[in-house]
């Protein structure tokens, strides 16, 4: 007679050490665990509770500049390297990892308008209010050298801002038009102009290298094509971009900065509609940079906070602020997708997590486990009134708080103005405009 034995492997529910958790053999057939969604529901708001709880997002403040950061500009090939310019004509290098200040250089007479790395690493230019474009060696002098630039360009006008080309020695800068220079040349191989007013920011797509896009006071923003030496596309808004920047995954989307309170996510090939309206901020925005990803971007606005936006969403993630931080004038993401660097009107460089409850340091793989688990389960939970409720829920400063109820009193009026005139007017009278189109004057090719 055959004896048919139950047999187990040990390995399956032995303990390696006796520190170790004991292993409980599982059995996932859902008809075995009639209470899994509701325990899951509870394991969702304490993950979603305490993510809230340990959400501290900022890490550091470098101080030193003696007057408003300006401008800041990232190293192509070190994450640790950040390079500032500030309104009393200094850029400092700055080295992240010890949050110091490795080298100083007078470098501009009145603001340095704006900073830019070469594509290798190896050096970096600088443009300001003394009608100057200076390149710089990004590694200090020798012994005995004084601090001095490699080349001087001195140009007829002020110039606003300057980008570097991604791949090639070429940059761009812009003041009364967008001036395309070689950078062993002192005159611009070419100069591009539409239009008769101030160029305020101009920058290369990371995708398409030889597509360039700018932004002036009269309220336009401006394609360029470099191949063809001449302007493509003109959007002209409501009122006047302060800055743009592009997708680096979509080669066509950029992201418009704008003093009606809002952003504007376009795609180049249709300017007539933007993709997403970002609204949250209640005062200018002043700049804008994607993350790594291309799927967030952060903002600096003139509201003394800055604000983490996910590309298709209207509403922001998330919003940092401290008492003391001023008006932020510039912004950017690391290159590594992790933090984010602010720089404000009262001389500090201020560092912050990109997700403010990510523990940093070296993680076990037990705490990346619960980490992926808890993450699944908010997104599973996620439009549960009470779990989206805390998830949602920000502390803000009793001036944006008050700004916000102001302006959603505004926005019912308006809307209910709007409402009565369609309502009393003869059918077909009044055009129907969309709110994303309503902030759209014209586009011109």
């Amino acid at each position: 007679m055959k004896v048919k034995m139950l047999s187990r492997n040990p390995d399956n529910y032995v303990r390696e050490t006796k520190l170790d958790l004991q292993r409980v053999p599982r059995n996932y057939d859902p008809t075995l665990h009639p209470f899994e969604v509701p325990r899951e529901y509870v394991r969702a708001l304490n993950a979603t509770k305490l993510e809230r709880v340990f959400a501290k997002p900022f890490l550091a403040s470098l101080d030193g500049h003696r007057d408003g950061v300006n401008c800041l500009a990232k190293h192509p090939k070190s994450l640790a390297t950040v390079l500032s310019g500030s309104c009393d004509g200094e850029v400092r290098i700055w080295n992240l990892t010890k949050r110091n200040c490795i080298r100083t250089i007078q470098a501009h007479e009145g603001f340095v308008r704006g900073i830019c790395t070469r594509f290798c690493g190896s050096s970096f230019f600088t443009v300001g209010d003394d009608k100057t474009v200076k390149h710089w060696k990004m590694d200090g002098p020798g012994f005995g050298e004084e601090e001095e630039p490699l080349h001087t360009i001195l140009g007829k006008t002020v110039y606003t801002g300057i980008d570097h080309h991604w791949k090639e020695a070429i940059f761009a800068t812009c003041g009364q038009q967008v001036d395309i220079w070689d950078e062993q040349k002192t005159s611009p191989i070419c100069s591009m102009t539409w239009g008769f007013d101030s160029i305020s920011s101009v920058k290369f797509n990371p995708i398409e290298t030889f597509l360039l896009g700018s932004c002036a006071s009269d309220r336009n923003i401006v394609l360029y094509d470099m191949r063809q030496a001449t302007p493509l596309k003109k959007v002209i808004l409501d009122m006047r971009t302060n800055t743009i920047c592009w997708n680096p995954m979509e080669a066509f989307i950029f992201t418009a900065a704008n003093e009606d309170y809002n952003l504007y996510t376009f795609d180049m090939r249709a300017l007539d509609t933007p993709v997403m309206v970002h609204m949250d901020h209640v005062s200018a925005v002043l700049d804008v940079d994607y993350c790594p990803t291309g799927k967030e971007f952060v903002s600096a606005s003139f509201d003394k906070s800055i604000r983490i936006f996910p590309v298709d969403k209207s509403r922001s993630r998330e919003v940092y602020h401290t008492k003391r931080m001023q008006h932020v004038i510039c912004v950017k993401w690391t290159s590594d997708s992790k933090y984010i660097m602010c720089g404000s009107d009262e001389m500090n460089i201020r560092l912050w997590k990109a997700n403010a409850s990510e523990k940093l340091g070296v993680l076990t793989s037990r705490e990346k486990a619960a980490k992926d688990y808890n993450q699944k389960l908010k997104e599973k939970f996620q439009h549960h009134p009470h779990i989206k409720r805390i998830a949602r829920h920000r502390h803000l400063p009793k001036s944006i708080y008050s700004q916000i109820q102001e302006q959603r009193v505004m926005k019912e009026a308006r809307r209910r103005k709007e409402v009565n005139r369609l309502k009393h007017s003869k059918p077909g009278s009044v055009p129907i405009v969309s709110e994303k189109k309503k902030h759209i004057v014209a586009v011109v090719k």
